[in-house]
């Protein structure tokens, strides 16, 4: 998809219009496209030079654009309760619908993962081609350098002209992978209005081995094992990979989004069985506990974690005793991450504007009528998955229908 052109010197963002959304990103589009096939006057300013970046690169090139199974209980929230009124409304099976009247190809990956057949770039058209039917107004790329409120309602001063509506919509996202255009816009405009803002942070994000580990396992790059692992409540059942630097992989990226930073995570290595009970069965054995791990785990992260608890050796020299202990620290190996690898390796951004200042229903300030907030920039979080994406439709349909 390539960029929406303006002529060179254009006044793209000049005028009165019904709806200004600033962000033409999953959720900014969707909004943009849903008041104008209303029949409200849209202007949709994106700064960034490319539209639809992040849905570009999501799910390896072919976007994970929903979750089957999304609801209520797939996100994270200071107010946990806020996403439930707009995911009710605008559906998994809604999205899927739109989906279909375009005839993208699409399959089901697991756990109810929707993803395009082909590309990505068919669901970034597919908004595009909704904003024209929609007789959305774009201006891109567009910074915007001011916004403030007039009688008529909002000015937005950007470097296409100055543009006034009664609505104005903020979609910007968070701060995930800056070079693609992230920028705090959003919570800067909140905090202009005296709107509070969950400190933001890196989430569905890598995590860093502590330098012990990062000795002890640094060298398992690419190593991958089926993991339970469970942290301030979070817990989940996904494959573990180990990075240079320290951990990724679905179940990681999924738990960094209860770690506080503090809890060291509780990873079950071998999640189907009794592990202690597995080695006292075996107790008088010749065999060597890295070999007989062999069996269950991959070699090398076997052989590493036995020197790592000095347990190299065969089972009878152990005894069971130190066999019960050595299980319980494979169906509860403790790991404390140093932090996590940051926004640049992050999927998305948690925290946001809190919610307890919004509707649930229109998505709008309470004490500023007319200002709304969608998507990644408000503190609404979801699984890795297809989950974000849905709040993206969602939040931003419902909003797209109040403005």
């Amino acid at each position: 998809m390539t960029a929406v052109a303006t002529p060179t010197g254009a006044r793209a963002a000049e005028g009165h219009f019904d709806v200004v959304v600033v962000g033409a990103g999953a959720a900014g589009m969707m909004c943009a496209a849903v008041a104008g096939k209303r029949g409200r006057r849209v202007l949709l300013i994106e700064h960034y030079h490319v539209v639809g970046e992040k849905i570009r690169i999501s799910g390896g090139g072919r976007c994970n654009f929903t979750n089957a199974n999304a609801g209520p209980a797939n996100y994270l929230s200071q107010n946990p309760d806020f996403c439930r009124s707009a995911l009710a409304r605008y559906t998994p099976a809604h999205f899927i619908a739109l989906v279909e009247q375009y005839g993208i190809a699409h399959h089901e990956k697991k756990l109810g993962q929707q993803f395009c057949d082909n590309s990505s770039r068919e669901i970034i058209a597919m908004l595009k081609a909704e904003c024209d039917l929609g007789g959305v107004a774009w201006a891109m790329p567009c910074g915007v350098d001011r916004v403030s409120v007039e009688r008529s309602g909002f000015a937005v001063a950007t470097s296409m002209g100055r543009a006034q509506a009664p609505s104005l919509v903020i979609a910007t996202g968070g701060l995930t992978v800056p070079k693609i255009g992230a920028t705090p816009f959003g919570y800067r405009v909140a905090e202009q209005f005296d709107l509070p803002v969950i400190a933001p942070r890196p989430a569905l994000v890598p995590l860093a081995f502590a330098p012990d580990a990062l000795d002890r396992y640094g060298d398992l790059s690419g190593v991958s094992i089926d993991v339970d692992v469970a942290c301030a409540g979070g817990r989940f059942r996904e494959n573990l990979l180990f990075t240079h630097r320290g951990l990724s992989g679905p179940a990681i990226l999924q738990i960094s989004l209860y770690w506080d930073g503090r809890t060291p995570l509780a990873i079950d290595l071998l999640p189907d069985i009794d592990a202690g009970e597995w080695l006292c069965e075996r107790a008088t054995s010749n065999a060597r506990l890295d070999t007989l791990l062999a069996d269950k785990l991959p070699k090398r992260f076997a052989q590493q974690w036995s020197i790592a608890q000095t347990a190299a050796r065969p089972l009878r020299e152990l005894g069971a005793q130190r066999l019960r202990v050595l299980g319980a620290q494979l169906n509860h190996w403790e790991v404390l991450p140093s932090g996590t690898l940051g926004y640049n390796k992050a999927e998305v951004t948690a925290g946001g504007v809190d919610t307890r200042q919004l509707s649930s229903r229109t998505m709008a300030a309470v004490s500023v009528p007319g200002l709304h907030f969608i998507g990644e920039v408000v503190d609404v979080t979801g699984w890795l998955g297809g989950y974000n994406f849905q709040w993206a439709w969602a939040s931003a349909t419902a909003a797209g229908e109040a403005v």
